[in-house]
């Protein structure tokens, strides 16, 4: 195994590579690889490099061109008698390089250069998997800050991927943020910890950078900033670190400038688009403080965070770890994951559509890998080791089964109960024989 530490990443990337080729790539397949809020978020390159129009009037068009009804969807609101899009700019930034490499090899290939020809999708799908290698590049920098064991490292790395519901979002989902938005945050934990270490000013200015990229692509995520005391390390780091910060006032705020700049880029869409700079996209969404679904986001049936990613419930050993190491940390990390929790739970849509497991909490898996760490070791004897070993790659079994049947519609991506995901536990024998004891949920 630790011959093939230094090689971790590349095979991940490889495997993943393959299964996206296989489930994507071939037929028309590549016709289901931006959906959902996906089209929202990609929609914002070809308005602005091909049709020149941010009031999205090619909408329809394209949706005739290439029609398909299963994944039909209107990112499209209506704003001060304007057309706006509902979704933020920050994903297609992330994709513009593969967008317009496409762009220009689909003439060369005598494909249609109109956004959405297959070339296109394609290379979105190579985005995701770019960002999937980007992100897994920093946490494994994030992960040696905390141990020199390689060869736990690399595991961890395999079991954050396949055990997870990253594997699906790269994969099956390419153009949703939320592989984009675990490659910036995992960069930004990565490079905070590297500040509080040695507060130099390039870091800064990459943060400033990240986070305002972070707050582009999902302004929620913005809560990242909340987690740094953890990666201080210690109540007097933290205040230490921030002290020094505040009396050097040019760096504070060039590091403001560069931040407040990228998040500028989508103020500037709305007032192109419907001539103010701020605009209620959301319009009736809202969060609802007063009563987030903490319970039913964690473990119900419909989308249970630790129902459907199981290994999530395993990593939180690792808190018990860090009571007994460093309270400061546990602490630090505990409140973080309960704001965290707390907010999203408390969006009126606390499931968020149809989607495989709970999806917003994707972008923080850098988090679930160091409590694994953590809880790993806590591990002092082999028996230990082996039993969690075992029950890690349960739990990776688990999530791999259960992504397999979602593909097959065996878990509904909206109507999940106790009867139902009973009834398809693990029933992948079922498949084959194309009987999908489900399928009373695809006629309601």
């Amino acid at each position: 195994m630790r011959g093939l530490n230094k090689f971790i990443i590349p095979i991940i990337i490889l495997i993943v590579t393959l299964c996206a080729n296989n489930i994507q790539w071939g037929g028309n397949h590549w016709k289901n690889i931006i959906q959902a809020d996906g089209k929202g978020y990609y929609a914002h390159l070809p308005a602005v490099f091909i049709y020149k129009d941010l009031n999205f009037s090619f909408f329809d068009s394209i949706e005739k061109k290439y029609p398909n009804p299963s994944i039909y969807y209107d990112y499209r609101v209506e704003q001060n008698g304007s057309t706006a899009n509902k979704y933020f700019a920050g994903t297609a930034l992330m994709m513009f390089p593969f967008f317009i490499s496409a762009h220009f090899l689909s003439p060369v290939l005598d494909l249609p250069a109109d956004g959405y020809s297959k070339l296109y999708l394609i290379f979105i799908s190579i985005s995701a998997i770019f960002y999937l290698w980007l992100g897994l590049f920093y946490l494994r920098k994030v992960l040696l800050c905390y141990s020199e064991n390689k060869t736990l490292i690399s595991i961890l790395l395999v079991l954050l991927v396949f055990s997870t519901n990253l594997f699906y979002y790269t994969v099956s989902e390419p153009a949703m943020s939320h592989i984009y938005s675990f490659a910036c945050i995992t960069a930004f934990v990565f490079y905070t910890k590297n500040y509080f270490e040695s507060p130099d000013f390039k870091i800064l200015l990459i943060l400033s950078f990240l986070l305002g990229l972070i707050i582009l692509i999902r302004p929620v995520n913005g809560l990242v900033i909340l987690l740094t005391p953890f990666l201080a390390g210690s109540w007097l780091l933290f205040k230490s670190r921030l002290t020094d910060l505040m009396k050097k006032p040019d760096r504070l705020a060039l590091s403001l400038v560069i931040a407040f700049s990228i998040v500028g880029i989508q103020f500037l869409i709305y007032k192109i688009q419907t001539g103010d700079f701020f605009i209620d996209a959301y319009g009736e969404e809202k969060f609802n403080w007063l009563m987030p679904h903490l319970f039913y986001f964690l473990f119900s049936y419909k989308k249970g965070l630790f129902v459907y990613t199981p290994i999530l419930l395993l990593s939180l050993v690792g808190l018990f770890s860090l009571f007994k190491k460093d309270r400061f940390k546990f602490f630090s990390m505990s409140l973080f994951l309960f704001v965290l929790v707390y907010v999203l739970s408390a969006w009126w849509n606390w499931w968020y559509g149809g989607s495989f497991g709970t999806r917003v909490i994707v972008e923080y898996y850098s988090l679930a890998a160091l409590l694994l760490l953590f809880a790993f070791e806590k591990m002092d004897t082999k028996a230990k080791r082996i039993y969690f070993y075992t029950i890690c790659f349960a739990c990776l079994l688990i999530c791999q089964i259960q992504q397999f049947q979602y593909r097959y519609y065996h878990i509904h991506w909206e109507k999940m109960d106790k009867e139902h995901y009973w009834r398809s536990f693990l029933r992948i024998d079922l498949v084959p024989k194309n009987l999908n004891p489900n399928a009373d949920l695809m006629e309601k």
